[in-house]
């Protein structure tokens, strides 16, 4: 989904085994929750600013694109997907020729920090709205499909997707693709493992967002569905009609759109940004419940990028266009606290786009144009 065009005013998805907790009076199907998400003033005051991470400047005169994808490998190196293109007139000085000044070029699109925040490594594909990293120490790039690389770059495979486009992606005008296509259509906009089972979820945002799970190994389409849970054939065509916080959320029977996951245990997070909403399923598919964070939120929305504390006991969950990082106690679907602000200083967000965790439990948050960074927050 495009994001609105401002300056001032502005989901990792990652896959992890937790604790499994049902609400204890989470909010019905079509309620609102109780208590507003900005209604929460407390600050999360155990998570504290680094400033220290990433180091900087990078090397070779790089600078930092749109942060579109953060994952943390099991050795705690922090990997992000960036966006090379977004160097705009103000920062490509020194790749112009002849160069104008001593900074900036292109940063190639895959880049890796350990935790004293050097970079370790850094090579260029595709870049991705999702990065993952496997159990085989895989990294997995999600674009116009997964692409499935070593820490060094060397492409490993490449995931099956549809080769019938939509009119308007530079396909030429063709039959309508069946909402019920078992392969990723367009693009993968979130995903998760489950490692235990060998299964990967994806968002596909074709129509706004569908859920499709497929075989680690063979890649073999195994199950989908859409929101609250209904088949992928009942999803409905474009376009979708804009969210109002004044009309019941179950109107909005499909997703809405820019839509990320997470799995937790037996629990399937699906973050609908468009619709300020979280929806929760089996990992069957069944709709078990929704909840909203900050549900008067319009524009670009709110529910975006989507990880665990490292008790499982809360979400984080980054919110867009409010530009702050929710904690949402996993028992009540209630927030219970905010980190960040909107602004451009350390600490602060400006187009806060996902959000991941080390095994520390520190919390690490990746933001696109016009802040183009990544942030480190300590759990003290």
């Amino acid at each position: 989904m495009k994001r609105l065009n401002r300056r001032v005013i502005a989901v990792a998805a990652v896959g992890a085994a937790a604790l499994n907790f049902a609400p204890e009076a989470g909010p019905l199907r079509g309620t609102r929750p109780t208590a507003y998400a900005w209604e929460t003033s407390t600050v999360a005051t155990n998570y504290v600013f680094d400033g220290t991470f990433p180091k900087l400047p990078l090397p070779n005169k790089w600078t930092f694109g749109g942060v579109q994808a953060l994952a943390v490998d099991s050795d705690d190196v922090v990997w992000m997907s960036h966006r090379p293109n977004d160097l705009n007139e103000t920062e490509n000085f020194a790749s112009l020729d002849p160069p104008l000044a001593e900074c900036c070029v292109k940063a190639p699109a895959i880049l890796a920090f350990d935790q004293r925040g050097t970079l370790v490594h850094a090579w260029d594909t595709q870049p991705g709205h999702v990065l993952l990293i496997d159990a085989k120490e895989q990294v997995w790039i999600g674009s116009d499909t997964f692409r499935i690389f070593t820490k060094d770059g060397k492409l490993v495979t490449e995931f099956p997707r549809s080769p019938q486009r939509p009119a308007g992606r530079g396909a030429p005008p063709g039959p309508a693709i069946p909402a019920g296509t078992e392969l990723i259509v367009t693009g993968v906009e979130g995903a998760s493992f489950d490692e235990a089972a060998r299964e990967v979820y994806v968002i596909d945002n074709y129509l706004a967002g569908r859920v499709l799970v497929f075989d680690m190994d063979t890649y073999k389409f195994k199950r989908g569905w859409g929101a609250y849970g209904k088949p992928l054939s009942e999803i409905g065509p474009m376009p979708r009609p804009t969210y109002d916080p004044k009309v019941p959320l179950t109107t909005y029977k499909d997703f809405q759109g820019h839509v990320t996951m997470m799995v937790a245990g037996n629990d399937v997070y699906v973050a609908d940004r468009a619709a300020d909403r979280v929806q929760v399923f089996t990992k069957q598919g069944k709709f078990v419940r929704e909840f909203q964070v900050a549900p008067d939120t319009r524009g670009d929305g709110s529910a975006v990028g989507l990880a665990l504390t490292k008790d499982g006991r809360s979400l984080f969950v980054a919110d867009h266009m409010n530009n702050v990082v929710w904690l949402v106690d996993r028992r009540t679907d209630k927030v219970t606290a905010r980190i960040g602000y909107l602004g451009r200083n350390g600490g602060g967000f400006n187009a806060l786009h996902m959000v991941a965790v080390d095994s520390r439990g520190n919390l690490y948050t990746g933001e696109v144009d016009p802040n183009n960074r990544v942030q480190r927050f300590l759990l003290k």
